[in-house]
């Protein structure tokens, strides 16, 4: 299978993923602004919707939306105990973090990366950010991931999100789980593989 991904973006959590599962893949960029890959093909075409990640599979279905990608590469490694299994509360537990993080922080930083977006809606989106952080903050008291012990999907997508609070000057230093959560997972072997690859780390 192939990751399309955008070095820093998204993208990151299911390249974490699929580092963490041990399963064979690939990976090609794409760059956003012009929506060619790196092998020049037409990003477009490859995904109508013209953005990452998207997660080509061996049969050639084209998997979309990081939740959804973030989950079937968990269920491809059952063994790496990167999602709870499927129709027990913890799954269900899972999904909702994945959604929480999805929703509620990574759109509010969207308007940060919008040349277009307004001060006053990303004052609004901050304080709502802010808000929100430190629900997760408290949530992480006592715990060393999302889920508990294991680290899971959610915590990919958890620890890309917070990867961007740098490039709009927001010190995580005032929530210190989550500061020591970024801590831990960059500590990783997988993320730091990933970091590298992207040129991140």
């Amino acid at each position: 299978m192939k990751l399309y991904f955008k070095p820093g973006a998204c993208s990151l959590s299911p390249h974490i993923a699929l580092e963490e599962s041990g399963l064979d893949y690939e990976t090609e960029s794409v760059d956003l602004k012009t929506k060619r890959t790196a092998q020049n093909e037409d990003f477009n075409v490859i995904n109508p919707k013209g953005y990452v990640p998207a997660l080509l599979l061996d049969d050639g279905v084209l998997l979309t939306e990081g939740p959804a990608i973030l989950q079937y590469i968990a269920d491809q490694a059952p063994g790496r105990k990167l999602a709870p299994a499927n129709g027990t509360i913890a799954r269900y537990l899972l999904q909702g973090w994945l959604n929480f993080i999805a929703t509620e922080l990574h759109k509010s930083f969207s308007p940060f990366f919008n040349p277009a977006a307004k001060d006053d809606w990303k004052a609004l989106a901050r304080a709502n950010l802010e808000r929100r952080l430190g629900y997760t903050d408290a949530q992480l008291a006592g715990k060393a991931y999302l889920m508990g012990d294991d680290f899971s999907v959610a915590d990919a997508y958890l620890f890309t999100v917070l990867s961007w609070a740098r490039y709009i000057q927001l010190d995580l230093a005032q929530w210190p789980h989550l500061s020591a959560f970024v801590a831990r997972v960059s500590e990783r072997p997988a993320v730091q593989a990933v970091l590298k690859t992207e040129s991140l780390g």
